[in-house]
């Protein structure tokens, strides 16, 4: 039966996309330019040896463990956004943000140029975009109170600390940068500022940045020392880079692969000799593909994908530290297949992590089409539930699958016998209500849950009758906040910290939109179609028909309740 036939609208608009004729284009939104800053700082004199502060501000006795190493003999400050905030809500990162319209409007003396050191070699002040180094200064400012400026011509002195905080507040409240340095007699002072590199935001976030890096060595001597006041940001701390990193690897904190690279060359190389490496960050490659790794074994592909908006890619996964198991390579350009193919070589030759199985989440095209290529490429099993086996045989789909995957099973992944590449054990969990074979793959350690389709990064989830079914969508839902994960890594957008609020998030929405359908049905209405304007009133027109169905999967799970008055 055709997806049409079914009834299922959901299927029948992805089955269109995949079958649309022309290459697969990565339609990514534009990138904003971003800045950010590094604080460092030699170590504290007085801190007695082996005892610096952790990722949370807390001392702690001992060294940072971990693989990495050297010992750089410094210090650097990093802050932690906000739990609350919809994007990267309670990430770890360094100072920074977006530019602002204003920021090119306000006159900086520009950085130093000191002796060039060996390696590439950081663009002139002329050559980065308009309003960068403003913009640099001014998010330093607002996240740390730290402010990098000189009194202006004929100012008879700095401003003191009492000002500064208080232009600072001003700022924070709404004001303007430029407001802020005139009334405080100064002017923006970006020579102590040494540019660290540049990173795009590969496409799997909502936002996407354009970002520069610059290091900014900051005494314990500095009048200004850097505070974090609550809003956007909830906390920051010192914290020698190794324990940072280490802070990562053990699962306590989520950081974009920047920050990453960032604290990982500082701690082997230092500030000053590790310059080269920060402004050439293609070792954070694999092959064609940045490398996105933001839990330690779980590698990040996002692939374009005819995959339906506002998402623009799948999010394929390896899975393992030596044992590796794709998951939902769901592209279906042979350029996007070859890109992962390169990366997957890089992987596996830089990392040791070698793919010997490819796992599917579920049988829709958007996270299945490049599997027969795959499967022939990489010479490996494709794996399923038998639901997924099922649906993808009766439409001839990917030759078919090799073996069936099932709930509370268990599998271990191999790792190299070392403690930053462990065996990973993973537990197959049967999550019904997308799909009726949909599985998640929730690693036992660090309890990191590859999600699939059960929630989204970025846009929405349909459960669509009859494949889709929102008592089991809501059954599922509750079976994963029992597992308790850590972290979800969805198939569309990016990681979610704090896992199980957001499952009880997602339930508790469903209920809320249950609600509106049920008051909709008492005030007599009984088509899907005449219960949007008040159901989904918060959603585009166009999303209505999805919406619809939706409805459907709500009525049918209130009539099952005994709720309907039919």
């Amino acid at each position: 039966m055709s997806e049409a036939a079914s009834g299922n609208l959901y299927e029948a608009v992805l089955a269109g996309l995949a079958g649309a004729a022309g290459a697969a284009e990565p339609r990514l939104p534009p990138a904003r330019l971003s800045a950010a800053v590094v604080p460092w700082r030699r170590w504290r004199s007085g801190a007695g040896r082996g005892e610096r502060e952790s990722a949370d501000g807390r001392l702690q006795d001992g060294g940072a463990g971990g693989s990495l190493g050297g010992a750089s003999g410094i210090e650097v400050f990093w802050v932690k956004r906000a739990e609350a905030l919809a994007f990267m809500g309670g990430w770890h990162a360094f100072p920074g943000g977006g530019l602002s319209r204003s920021d090119a409007e306000i006159t900086v003396i520009p950085p130093a140029a000191p002796a060039a050191p060996a390696g590439p070699q950081p663009p002139a002040a002329g050559d980065l975009p308009p309003g960068i180094l403003a913009c640099a200064i001014r998010e330093l400012f607002e996240e740390t109170g730290i402010l990098l400026a000189r009194p202006a011509a004929g100012t008879a002195a700095a401003p003191d600390p009492a000002q500064v905080a208080e232009a600072r507040r001003a700022l924070l409240g709404g004001g303007s940068f430029a407001a802020a340095l005139h009334d405080l007699g100064c002017v923006a002072d970006a020579s102590r500022l040494v540019d660290a590199g540049r990173w795009l935001t590969p496409p799997f976030a909502p936002l996407r940045f354009d970002n520069r890096f610059f290091l900014l060595e900051w005494p314990a001597a500095e009048t200004m020392q850097p505070e974090v006041l609550p809003g956007e940001l909830e906390a920051g701390a010192w914290v020698e880079p190794a324990a940072a990193w280490q802070s990562w690897h053990l699962g306590d904190v989520l950081a974009a692969p920047p920050i990453l690279h960032l604290l990982q060359v500082l701690a082997e190389d230092g500030p000053d000799a590790g310059l080269p490496r920060l402004r050439d960050p293609a070792e954070a490659d694999l092959g064609p593909v940045r490398r996105v790794e933001l839990r330690p074994g779980v590698l990040m592909f996002p692939l374009a994908t005819r995959t339906l908006p506002p998402a623009l890619t799948t999010n394929a996964y390896l899975l393992g530290f030596g044992e590796a198991v794709l998951v939902d390579p769901g592209a279906a350009d042979p350029a996007e297949i070859e890109r992962l193919v390169a990366a997957l070589a890089a992987a596996r030759e830089r990392l040791g992590r070698r793919v010997t199985a490819i796992w599917l989440t579920h049988h829709h095209p958007d996270h299945v089409a490049g599997v027969p290529a795959l499967r022939q490429r990489l010479g490996v099993p494709v794996l399923a539930h038998p639901a997924t086996a099922e649906r993808l045989a009766a439409h001839g789909a990917l030759g078919g699958i090799d073996g069936t995957l099932g709930d509370g099973q268990q599998v271990t992944l191999a790792g190299q016998g070392r403690p930053e590449a462990p065996d990973l054990l993973v537990q197959i969990v049967h999550t019904p209500g997308h799909a009726r074979g949909h599985l998640c793959f929730l690693e036992l350690g660090q309890r990191s849950l590859l999600a699939g389709d059960m929630v989204a990064g970025l846009g929405t989830i349909v459960v669509d009758p009859p494949e889709g079914d929102m008592d089991d969508y809501l059954a599922s839902l509750a079976k994963l906040v029992a597992l308790a994960p850590r972290t979800l890594f969805p198939g569309h957008g990016p990681a979610v910290k704090n896992a199980v609020p957001k499952l009880r998030e997602y339930i508790d929405h469903r209920l809320w939109r249950e609600a509106r359908v049920l008051a909709a049905w008492r005030e007599g209405r009984r088509d899907p179609e005449a219960m949007l304007s008040t159901v989904y009133d918060d959603v585009p027109r166009e999303a209505w028909p999805l919406a619809a169905r939706q409805v459907l999967a709500h009525l049918a799970r209130l009539r099952r309740a005994g709720q309907l008055d039919d």
